[in-house]
């Protein structure tokens, strides 16, 4: 097993920085003066551009390589490495941990560049990554950014994951910007701010690459930003296009310029068609409508823009006008050539918080199917009261979904998608906001269980994986999850195998191998904390084994402080 050098300057840095909790978020203290790179045996690194071809192939074509957040930029979240199967799954086995020595939120995803070695690059918070040889564990280099004092953070101190291009991986910044840095060195190249983190725009989810563009977007909904969706020169940062979420002319009056509507998790990217299907949260503020009269077009749901120069195509809204916090912020699936019984598709799929996925046609975002739902439905939709009134009403999904930011996984071998989802009451209650810069703009706010009033008619369980046929709409099975905690909501993302296995972490610390065809458990392994993380995979041809790698540790604001920093690969060979 791996483990931490002991004297790594980046490592130490990142170790100093302090979250702290303020009014309604939380900020860093004891930040570095400036960002630190600590090299070790970097000459394990290969070198070998990584290239648009190798991007297109990633995961579903090559199995040997995993090289962005959803595996290939269709988000499908599927490896066609089969080494792994049903019959021989319970024979998995821990290859090493490896122990970034950052106990902070662990809800990244390692990217695997394949090689001789394969290199593992992967991130966590705050800002904090490394290049790791991804046979022994063996940390090459470790890098922890510089953010500014003054960060203004809804959550947590979240990062999840790098994108990668030619001799560069990419990571966004806690301060709203997109970093660079030499994938063989782990030293910086460029940096780009991307929105004023002092009036509460960040970003922490992982970016893509595509033919010369970064695709970055926005966060700090919370705080009464507009969103965007922006692209980045690879080279040097620069900005070739931004699209805004909230155009003047759909909204009334001056609402868009707080209207929210951030692109806080990555995009999905078809390549042939050049089309970016981007997930869109709530509208700003979140509870308090009557200072955003309308549907709040293009927020709670899918915009889709042309990559290459950010015009919007279309948008598909799952809940106008919203006054719930339904966020449709998980990674929306792209699948072509979809047989649809009566002819063949191309489609876009998507989670929504409102515990429905939504299947439209990819070309112009016509709903097609909504499945049956995926948790329980009560008081769904119901009017929110006014702060002063007595009358909150709990109702599942709450503000958490559903579905929120975890990413679903599509498997074509079963022709089911899988999802991570919540099915905890809320109550949520409303008064008049009034926008001041650097301040949260919430318009209301909300009661978490426990503290609510239980519902009639629910079922007592947080959590549910559910495998959903995008066709039919049909729920083809579900799991639901026990716990004796009050807050192990499912907090990360699935993927899934040509041998039909889908795997997927609990709040429990349990990864967890299903059939994915009868949703049977077949494997699991405790790993001592909370996952919130999502998963890859990948073979090795050098050595014969099919590894998959999660990073386990919680996510803090939400998992009562329970932390960890580590990285589990487990291996099995041919």
């Amino acid at each position: 097993m791996a483990s931490i050098h002991q004297h790594d300057a980046a490592v130490e840095a990142a170790q100093k920085i302090e979250m702290v909790e303020v009014e309604d978020g939380y900020t860093l203290t004891n930040l570095p003066d400036e960002s630190v790179t600590q090299q070790f045996d970097i000459d394990q690194i290969p070198e070998m551009d990584v290239t648009q071809e190798m991007r297109e192939a990633s995961a579903k074509e090559d199995p040997t390589s995993w090289l962005m957040y959803g595996g290939g930029y269709q988000q499908q979240r599927h490896t066609s490495a089969d080494v792994i199967t049903k019959d021989n799954v319970e024979d998995l086995e821990l290859e090493y941990l490896v122990q970034s020595g950052v106990a902070s939120s662990m809800e990244g995803v390692p990217i695997v560049v394949p090689g001789d070695p394969p290199v593992m690059y992967q991130t966590n918070g705050p800002n904090h990554a490394k290049a790791i040889n991804a046979r022994t564990g063996e940390t090459l280099w470790s890098y922890t950014y510089a953010n500014p004092q003054g960060l203004l953070l809804c959550c947590d101190a979240n990062n999840r994951g790098f994108a990668v291009h030619g001799d560069k991986v990419y990571m966004t910044t806690l301060d709203s910007g997109v970093v660079a840095l030499n994938r063989y060195t782990g030293e910086e190249e460029w940096y780009t701010s991307t929105g004023d983190h002092e009036i509460g725009y960040s970003a922490t989810w992982a970016p893509i690459v595509h033919e010369g563009k970064v695709i970055t977007g926005s966060a700090g909904g919370e705080y009464g930003v507009s969103g965007f969706v922006a692209a980045l020169n690879p080279e040097d940062g620069s900005e070739i296009w931004r699209t805004n979420t909230t155009p003047a002319e759909e909204w009334a009056g001056d609402s868009h310029e707080h209207g929210a509507g951030t692109v806080w998790m990555t995009p999905t990217l078809d390549p042939e068609s050049g089309m970016i299907h981007a997930p869109v949260g709530n509208p700003g503020p979140d509870f308090d409508g009557t200072v955003r009269p309308g549907p709040n077009r293009y927020t709670i749901g899918t915009l889709t823009l042309s990559a290459d120069d950010g015009s919007i195509q279309w948008h598909y809204g799952e809940s106008p006008h919203d006054v719930w916090d339904y966020d449709s912020s998980a990674t929306k699936i792209r699948v072509n050539d979809m047989d649809m019984g009566d002819e063949t598709r191309d489609v876009v799929i998507s989670p929504g918080k409102t515990a429905w996925a939504y299947t439209m046609d990819a070309n112009n975002g016509r709903l097609l199917e909504r499945s049956q739902e995926t948790t329980q439905h009560i008081n769904m939709w119901k009017m929110v009261p006014h702060v002063d009134e007595d009358r909150r009403v709990a109702f599942v999904p709450g503000a958490h979904g559903g579905n929120d930011w975890q990413p679903p996984s599509y498997n074509p071998e079963t022709g089911l998608v899988y999802f991570n989802q919540n099915n905890a009451p809320h109550e949520i209650f409303w008064e008049e906001a009034t926008y001041e810069a650097g301040q949260t703009y919430w318009g209301g706010g909300l009661n978490d269980w426990p503290d609510v009033t239980e519902p009639q008619g629910w079922n007592g369980n947080l959590s549910a994986i559910v495998a959903v046929d995008p066709v039919s709409g049909e729920r083809v099975w579900r799991d639901w999850i026990s716990s004796d905690t009050t807050s192990d909501y499912l907090w990360g993302g699935s993927i899934t195998t040509a041998s039909g296995i889908t795997f997927t972490g609990l709040q429990t610390g349990n990864i967890v191998a299903y059939d994915g065809e009868t949703g049977d458990r077949l494997w699991q392994f405790q790993l001592g904390a909370p996952i919130c993380s999502s998963l890859s995979s990948w073979y090795d041809p050098g050595e014969g084994k099919q590894y998959v790698a999660v990073q386990v540790g919680g996510s803090g604001w939400l998992h009562g402080g329970r932390r960890g920093s580590t990285v589990a690969v487990f291996g099995l060979s041919e």
